[in-house]
C-alpha cells in the first residue's frame, strides 16, 4: 500500500510506493532503530530498479532541487546529504564494482582486502547504493550477480563503517541477508502486501493510457471515464507488477484494432499472459512470437543487431523465420525496444559503431521466453552455429562486431567455449573483457594451453585497452614463453597485422639480475650475438664467474632459440658506448615499463609492459631487445612501426 492518507504529492517518477520510501528515507537518515543495511528485492519486474532510481533522485544535491519536496510526505523525504557512492555493477564484474568504490573514497589500497580495511578505519560512516546486481557481469552465463553478492556485497554488509542499499534478486537477497546479525538489515521485497502498492499500478495505467502523456487518441484514451475504468482493470489484474502493467499498455496501445477495453480476457496478469494473450489477439500463434523473441531473451551485452535478428530466430527455430519478421512486427513490437550502440574505438576494425540495436523490454520478458524453450543449452548452440557462419572466410577482423565480442558468451551457454578457444583470430579480435570473463567461468580443467595462455595475458589485455594489433603482439610474446610457437607464428602469418616485433625465444629462468647483448668471436667466421644474463649460482647451464657461491652469467644465443656451448664468458664482447650511441633505436626503462624510440624522430616504436616488474634489459644496435623479469627472459627483434605493447 501507499502507506499514507494525507494529501501529498507522489513521487514525480515513482508515483506511489510510499511504504517503502518512508523505510529507505528513514535508512539515509540513520534514524533510530532504521537498520544499516536494506536489501531491496522482488520479482523480476517488481518495479525495484524504479524505486532505486526515483530514491536516489531524491539524495542527489542537485537533482532533489527540480522535484516538489514541499508538495510530499516528509517521511518519504531523506535528509540533504552529500550523494551517496553508486558503483552501478551493469556489465562489469564484481572485482571492478569494488574498485569503482575504492576510486570513488579515493583509497589507497592496492588490494581487495584493503579496500574492506580502509572502510573500516574510517572515522564516518559512508553511504553506498548498489543499483540493479542482476545486470552484474560483462557475460550473461558466467553468474557474476552471486560472485558479486558474496565477494563484494556480503564483505560491505559486514564492515561497520558502511551504510548499505543494495538492489538483488530474491534467492541472493536472502543469502545476503542471512549472513548478518538480527537487526543490522532489512529485507524490503516489492511482492510482499506490506511493500506492495496497487493503488501506484492503477496511477500509472492511467498515466501511461493518457494522451496527454504521449499515449494515441483512442476512444478509450481520450473518455476519462473510460480512461479510467481501463487503467484501474489493468493495475488491479497487474497482481503487484509494474511491468505487467506497462506490457499490457504497450499492447493496446501499439494494436489496439480489435481491442475491447470492457473484456478483462484481454488483460495480463503475468509477463507470459501478456506475451500469449498479445499473440492470439493478433490471430498469431503464441510460440511464434516466443521464437522470434528468442534470440534477444539469449542475447548478451546491450542486444542483437537489427540484420542478425530473423537469422538467429531462424536457427533457434530449426526453419526459415523471414516471413514472421516481414508480417509481425507489431507482433513482437511491444516486447523489444532499441538501443544505440556507441562507436567502436578500435580504428584497427571494422564494423561500427552507431548503429541500432535490438533488446528486449525488460529483463523478465526473458526470463520468461528462456523458461518457454526446451532447452536453453540447444537454443544457444543454434545461435552458435549462426554466428559462426556469420564470420566472413572465418576471418575475426572482419566479424560483425556482435558476432566478434560476444561469440564466446553464446558458447559458453551452450558448453562449447572450450572447442572455440583454439583459434588466435578470436583470441586478437574479440573484446578481451568479455572474452576473458567468458573463459573465467569454464572450470580450468577443460581449458587448452592457447586458452590458458589468453588468461594470463588477459589482464594486461583489459589493463590497456589495447586495439587489435597490441592484443596480437602481447599474445604472440606469450605464445613463445608459453612453448606455443605455432600460435605465435599463426598470429604473423595468418592475421595480416603489422606487428612491431617479433619474439625469437623465450627462456624460463629465474633471479636473472642483470642483461646484456654482445658478440663471441669464433675463430672460423663472424662472431655469434649472444644475451648475457647474470643469474643465482647453480643455475642450470650458467658458468660461474668464480667460486662456487659467486655469481654465474646465462650465455644465450641472440637471434635463436638456442643456448651457447661450452665458452669462456671473458671473450664476450660487449657493444661500446660509441656503437650504441650509433645505433639507430634507443631504450628507456621504468619499473614495469619500457620504450624503445626511434633515435632521428625521437618516436617511440615500442612500448612494453609487464604484470611483474623488469629486472633487467639491453638493446643491440641492430634492434633485438632483451629483457627479463622474475618468470624468466626472452629477446624481440624489434620493428620500426607504431606504437606497441608486449610483456
Amino acid at each position: 500500500m501507499t502507506g499514507s492518507t494525507e494529501d501529498y504529492a507522489p513521487h514525480p517518477h515513482i508515483g506511489g510506493r510510499t511504504a517503502a520510501l518512508r523505510a529507505l528515507a528513514a535508512w539515509r537518515a540513520a534514524a533510530p532503530g532504521a537498520p544499516r543495511v536494506v536489501v531491496l528485492t522482488g520479482s523480476s519486474g517488481s518495479g525495484c530498479s524504479r524505486l532505486v532510481t526515483g530514491f536516489l533522485m531524491l539524495c542527489d544535491p542537485e537533482f532533489r532541487g527540480r522535484l516538489p519536496l514541499a508538495e510530499m510526505d516528509p517521511s518519504t523525504v531523506p535528509p540533504e546529504l552529500p550523494a551517496p557512492a553508486v558503483p552501478a555493477p551493469a556489465g562489469l564484474t564484481a572485482a571492478q564494482v569494488l574498485w569503482l568504490l575504492a576510486d570513488h573514497y579515493e583509497l589507497k589500497a592496492t588490494s581487495t582486502e584493503d579496500v574492506y580495511a580502509e572502510l573500516a578505519a574510517l572515522k564516518e560512516p559512508v553511504t553506498v547504493v548498489v543499483p540493479d546486481v542482476d545486470r552484474a557481469g560483462p557475460v550473461r552465463a558466467a553468474g557474476e550477480p552471486a560472485r558479486l553478492v558474496r565477494e563484494v556485497l556480503a564483505p560491505l554488509a559486514a564492515t561497520g563503517t558502511v551504510r548499505l542499499l543494495a538492489e538483488v534478486p530474491r534467492p541472493l537477497a536472502a543469502e545476503l541477508a542471512g549472513g548478518l546479525p538480527p537487526g543490522t538489515v532489512q529485507v524490503i521485497d516489492l511482492d510482499e502486501p506490506q511493500w506492495a502498492d496497487p493503488e501506484g499500478l492503477v496511477l500509472h495505467a492511467q498515466a501511461a493510457l493518457n494522451p496527454a502523456f504521449g499515449a494515441p487518441e483512442l476512444p478509450f484514451t481520450v473518455d476519462p471515464a473510460a480512461r479510467f475504468a481501463l487503467g484501474a482493470a489493468i493495475g488491479r489484474r497487474a497482481g503487484t507488477s509494474p511491468l505487467v502493467v506497462q506490457l499490457a499498455v504497450h499492447c493496446v496501445l501499439m494494436a489496439p484494432e480489435g481491442f475491447d477495453p470492457a473484456d478483462e480476457r484481454h488483460l495480463p496478469t503475468s509477463v507470459g499472459e501478456a506475451l500469449d494473450l498479445h499473440a492470439r489477439r493478433l490471430g498469431a500463434d503464441p510460440r511464434t512470437l516466443r521464437l522470434m523473441l528468442a534470440p534477444l531473451a539469449l542475447a548478451e551485452a546491450e542486444g542483437i543487431p537489427v540484420h542478425l535478428w530473423a537469422r538467429l530466430a531462424s536457427a533457434v527455430a530449426g526453419r526459415d523465420m523471414s516471413r514472421a519478421f516481414a508480417d509481425g512486427m507489431l507482433l513482437a513490437g511491444p516486447f523489444v525496444q532499441p538501443g544505440e550502440q556507441e562507436a567502436e574505438q578500435d580504428e584497427d576494425q571494422e564494423g561500427g559503431g552507431g548503429r541500432t540495436l535490438l533488446r528486449l523490454l525488460h529483463p523478465a520478458v526473458g526470463d520468461e521466453i528462456r523458461a518457454g524453450l526446451p532447452s536453453v543449452r540447444a537454443a544457444q548452440t543454434q545461435i552458435a552455429m549462426a554466428l559462426l557462419e556469420a564470420v566472413p572466410d572465418q576471418d575475426w577482423s572482419r566479424a560483425d562486431p556482435y558476432v566478434r565480442d560476444h561469440i564466446a558468451g553464446h558458447t559458453l551457454e551452450a558448453g562449447l567455449l572450450p572447442q572455440l578457444l583454439t583459434d588466435p583470430g578470436l583470441f586478437v579480435h574479440a573484446d578481451p573483457v568479455s572474452l576473458r570473463a567468458a573463459i573465467e567461468a569454464v572450470p580450468a580443467g577443460e581449458l587448452g594451453a592457447p586458452a590458458r595462455t589468453y588468461l594470463r595475458t588477459a589482464p594486461l589485455l583489459t589493463r590497456t585497452q589495447a586495439p587489435a594489433v597490441l592484443r596480437a603482439a602481447l599474445l604472440e610474446t606469450a605464445f613463445v614463453e608459453d612453448g606455443l610457437p605455432e600460435y605465435a607464428d599463426a598470429i604473423h602469418g595468418r592475421l595480416g597485422l603489422d606487428l612491431p616485433w617479433q619474439t625469437l625465444w623465450s627462456l624460463p629462468v629465474s633471479g636473472v639480475s642483470a642483461m646484456t647483448v654482445g658478440s663471441l668471436p669464433r675463430p672460423d667466421g663472424a662472431a655469434t650475438p649472444v644475451a648475457v644474463l647474470a643469474v643465482p649460482a647453480g643455475t642450470p647451464g650458467a658458468h660461474p664467474l668464480g667460486e662456487a657461491d659467486s655469481p654465474a652469467v646465462l650465455v644465450h644465443d641472440l637471434v635463436r632459440p638456442d643456448e651457447v656451448g661450452d665458452l669462456d664468458p671473458g671473450q664476450i664482447l660487449r657493444p661500446s658506448e660509441e656503437e650504441r650511441a650509433a645505433a639507430p633505436l634507443g631504450l628507456s626503462r621504468g619499473a614495469d615499463y619500457l620504450r624503445v624510440w626511434d633515435r632521428a624522430s625521437q618516436e617511440v616504436v615500442a612500448a612494453l609492459i609487464s604484470d611483474t616488474p623488469f629486472t633487467a634489459a639491453d638493446l643491440s644496435p641492430d634492434g633485438i631487445l632483451v629483457v627479463a623479469t622474475e618468470r624468466g627472459a626472452k629477446a624481440l627483434r624489434i620493428r620500426p612501426a607504431g606504437p606497441a605493447i608486449a610483456s
